[in-house]
């Protein structure tokens, strides 16, 4: 094959066959967005490999690797099963590489572009479900580490960012709204790809297999499929283009404190801005996915036997009644659920109407009220109260991921949001470590020390409480930046010739008219592509929650 060949199709990867051309329909850039959030998404959902995976040897029950064996030799070993602790490592791995490799390679992606970030993540998603497929066909937990873990991870934070920025310029009128769009697919993953996981697993069960590498396989094809055809369906608009009949509201800037100027990203994470946002964003996430590990067993361990209409403790029931009351726990993890996606939306479009900095201000005020109200509500029995108030809770967790990317383009403008918004997620990977092991340590402590289940998570819910409250000071202390920060014009000429924007030859048809073609079959079939599989998720979703309120 030729070097022309070859060089045809990687051309398309490049930015400025990207550029959308006159009477682009801006509308079908969101579904792009879905498409590749709701394959990577299913990061969230990967615990649902956990117990197939624990028995993958001995099948039907785990075999236990001998006592004397070293972890390095459990690493390796072939004849006996993996402790969940040990696959546990991956979803950690998962949101490590993503927040380090959105902020390693986020300045490379305002560069190149979405649509060759987009295909990059594709491959390192699927590549790294194929690499641990193999891993676990040959009984290799490292390889399910390297695969899923680093490769994937950094599919991850590639996927996660790649609409941001694109997003944001298409939708200069409604910031909040396009960001929550895209990343409501991110927290909507795990819905569809865990139940589609579990009828997979249960299609290739066999006598001497579990049936997980050939699910990885399976979903590594479908999810090829898709990101591909996100990442080749996005379009980034021509300089200096704005929507139809729109002009930015007089004034606008100096109340909602957005600039129109822009900050390079090496020089954005030197601000005191960058900092305080990006504890405003970890001290939110670290409450919240606190909040969210622990929902399951604190509903179990709080309420027991009222779940079920039995008058016991959780350490009174049976085994079998203790089965009952963890499915109806699944009912309320897939509430949660579906108010973390519709929080993602709902507060990123509240905030185009009341600002980025007001919607946190609600985040941390509403949340201190709410987590405080946890142990009150645990102690009264109202369980339709304490449901209530996770929900409440879940939903601004998932609202502060989507609010944070119009913030920034607020702060910082829009010309290197995506690469500001990189490098930001590392306080994702820091909750991420945080938040567990805070929640995880205290209510360990407390049950050695003789506290009854029902209570040992009452001290856990004041200290989010009260990280909250730092939270509040963190947004509190925000303002706009100094423009001794600013981009120059000579800078912004150097930035637009290293990201080879060659498309300046339509430039003047675009920008002086804005017009949009409605293709509505075309926004149409491009909508339910995505939200036929996610109307799937939330119905079986909504299945599990009925055993909630039956």
């Amino acid at each position: 094959m030729s070097a022309t060949a070859i060089a045809a199709p990687l051309g398309l990867l490049a930015r400025e066959h990207t550029v959308a051309r006159p009477g682009f329909n801006r509308w079908l850039v969101p579904p792009a967005a879905l498409a590749i959030h709701l394959c990577i998404g299913m990061a969230y959902g990967f615990s649902v490999f956990w117990l197939p995976l624990s028995r993958a040897v001995g099948i039907t029950e785990p075999l236990a690797c001998p006592k004397d064996m070293s972890f390095l030799q459990e690493i390796v070993a072939t004849g006996c099963d993996w402790k969940i602790s040990m696959l546990g490592w991956m979803y950690t791995l998962f949101f490590v590489f993503l927040g380090s490799s959105a902020a390693i390679w986020g300045g490379w992606l305002e560069k190149a572009g979405p649509r060759k970030a987009g295909v990059v993540s594709a491959l390192c998603w699927c590549g790294g479900l194929l690499i641990s497929a193999l891993g676990v066909a040959t009984h290799q937990i490292w390889m399910l580490w390297l695969g899923s873990g680093v490769i994937g991870g950094i599919g991850l934070g590639l996927g996660y960012i790649s609409p941001v920025s694109t997003l944001i310029k298409w939708f200069p009128d409604r910031r909040g709204m396009a960001t929550g769009m895209a990343i409501m697919g991110f927290g909507g993953g795990a819905m569809i790809g865990a139940p589609l996981a579990d009828l997979l697993m249960k299609h290739y069960a066999t006598p001497t297999s579990v049936g997980v590498w050939e699910t990885f396989v399976t979903m590594a094809a479908i999810y090829f499929v898709f990101m591909m055809s996100g990442a080749l369906g996005y379009r980034v608009p021509a300089e200096n283009w704005k929507p139809a009949g729109w002009t930015p509201p007089a004034n606008a800037g100096r109340k909602a404190m957005i600039t129109d100027n822009h900050v390079h990203v090496n020089v954005a994470w030197k601000t005191p801005q960058f900092w305080l946002v990006w504890s405003v964003l970890c001290l939110n996430v670290t409450a919240g996915i606190g909040i969210l590990g622990m929902a399951s067993p604190l509903l179990q361990e709080v309420f027991a036997g009222k779940l079920i209409g039995v008058a016991a403790t959780y350490n009174e029931l049976t085994s079998a009644q203790k089965g009952q009351i963890a499915a109806v726990a699944a009912g309320f993890t897939g509430l949660l659920s579906l108010f973390n996606i519709g929080g993602r939306f709902a507060w990123a479009s509240f905030s185009d109407k009341i600002g980025r900095k007001a919607t946190y201000y609600t985040f941390f005020l509403l949340g201190f009220v709410l987590y405080a109200s946890v142990p009150f509500a645990a102690k009264s029995g109202a369980l339709a109260l304490f449901v209530g108030t996770f929900c409440i809770i879940l939903s601004m967790y998932g609202g502060g991921f989507a609010t944070v990317p119009a913030y920034l383009a607020d702060i910082f403008g829009t010309k290197m949001v995506g690469a500001i918004h990189g490098r930001l997620l590392t306080a994702w990977s820091t909750a991420g470590v945080l938040g567990p092991v805070l929640v995880n340590y205290i209510r360990e402590y407390q049950l050695e020390h003789g506290v009854a289940r029902a209570e040992a998570y009452s001290i856990t819910m004041y200290i989010l409480a009260g990280l909250l409250l730092v939270g509040f000071a963190c947004n509190w202390l925000v303002t706009t930046v100094h423009e001794k920060y600013h981009m120059s014009s000579g800078e912004m000429a150097e930035e637009k010739k290293l990201a080879d924007d060659t498309h300046q030859h339509f430039i003047e048809d675009v920008a002086a008219l804005g017009h949009e073609v409605s293709h509505s079959w075309k926004v149409g079939l491009a909508w339910a592509a995505v939200w036929i599989p996610l109307g799937w998720g939330i119905w079986i979703t909504l299945q599990k929650t009925f055993l909630l309120f039956r």
